[in-house]
């Protein structure tokens, strides 16, 4: 089950029984593999993506990509991966789709921070 013991103790005292939470942990852990899928094909097929991320020395607000695949999996309510770009990549942490143009990724060391991308500099 995905909650840990002391959110089960909560979801008992609001008065879920234990079917109910069962049901709740499936239901979660069915939005967390929507949502991989979701931003895998986001990414699908690569190409020129767009982002605001935070990147020492550049003179702009808005960073160009070339992305060439997001790998995702999940465990319950974690979703982790990696985004490979042209020449480096980063593990994901997190994400979440913010429409049809734009995700939002938690990406981890060396970045380190929710990023948002975009196939168009302007959807950001």
């Amino acid at each position: 089950m995905h909650f840990d013991p002391r959110t089960q103790s909560a979801l008992r005292a609001v008065g879920l029984d234990t079917d109910e939470i069962r049901r709740a942990s499936d239901l979660v852990a069915e939005a967390t593999d929507e949502a991989a899928a979701d931003l895998e094909a986001f990414f699908d097929g690569g190409g020129t993506y767009y982002s605001d991320m935070d990147r020492a020395h550049s003179s702009t607000d808005v960073q160009e990509h070339d992305v060439e695949f997001l790998d995702t999996y999940t465990h319950a309510a974690d979703l982790r991966g990696y985004l490979r770009f042209d020449s480096w990549g980063v593990p994901v942490e997190g994400g979440r789709v913010l429409g049809d143009e734009r995700v939002e990724l938690t990406l981890g060391p060396t970045v380190n921070g929710r990023v948002r991308f975009a196939r168009d500099a302007d959807a950001l």
